[in-house]
């Protein structure tokens, strides 16, 4: 397992946090996330987006559709010059409307069972890989996966304390994280030295 990995959340670092996104026309990336996907490729990481999609157990959208945002986002990437080398989701939810979707499952995040999958479907070395997420149970994911550094960015939902904590760094958005993680960044002291300018 020589490969190193970026593992990226989706809604919230790399397009805007709305309710249940599964439209095209609902798909917007946050600014600088396209330059921060281009720099990972240039700098030989593979690219693996990792997100929870609980909207198909609860019967808000169908996997097909979201299955069709899927395939939009690895046109407007592909028209860009960038190459997704996974986009792993779980529709599962424990307590679902749907009973086909009711499942306490592996992967799930906060558990690592979509990272491990692309670890060993790549042959990524996760400890010379990276993590990027919005969120205490991407961290976790993260964690569990034994991968390298796990980053939080503020494009998404509001931070915990917690989440900050148990972080390697919180940075303002992708972008940011990525220029950082790329740089080996040691953060300055202050009031809070795992945040990042």
């Amino acid at each position: 397992m020589s490969q190193k990995a970026a593992f990226i959340d989706r809604d919230g670092v790399l397009n805007e946090e709305r309710a249940f996104v599964y439209r095209p026309e609902d798909f917007v990336f946050i600014p600088g996330a396209i330059e921060a996907l281009r720099l990972l490729q240039e700098a030989d990481y593979r690219l693996v987006v990792v997100t929870n999609q609980s909207g198909i157990a609860r019967g808000l959208y169908t996997e097909a559709d979201y299955l069709a945002l899927a395939a939009h986002l690895r046109e407007r990437l592909q028209a860009c010059g960038i190459h997704l080398d996974a986009l792993e989701h779980c529709p599962h939810l424990p307590d679902a409307p749907l009973a086909r979707y009711r499942l306490d499952c592996e992967c799930r995040k906060p558990k690592p069972g979509m990272l491990l999958r692309a670890i060993r479907t790549l042959g990524i070395d996760p400890k010379k890989s990276f993590l990027v997420g919005d969120r205490l149970s991407d961290v976790e994911a993260g964690r569990a996966a034994g991968v390298g550094r796990c980053f939080l960015v503020r494009t998404g939902y509001e931070l915990s304390a917690e989440a900050m904590e148990r972080s390697d760094g919180v940075y303002p958005d992708l972008l940011a994280c990525v220029r950082g993680a790329l740089s080996e960044f040691q953060p300055e002291a202050s009031l809070n030295p795992q945040e990042h300018p």
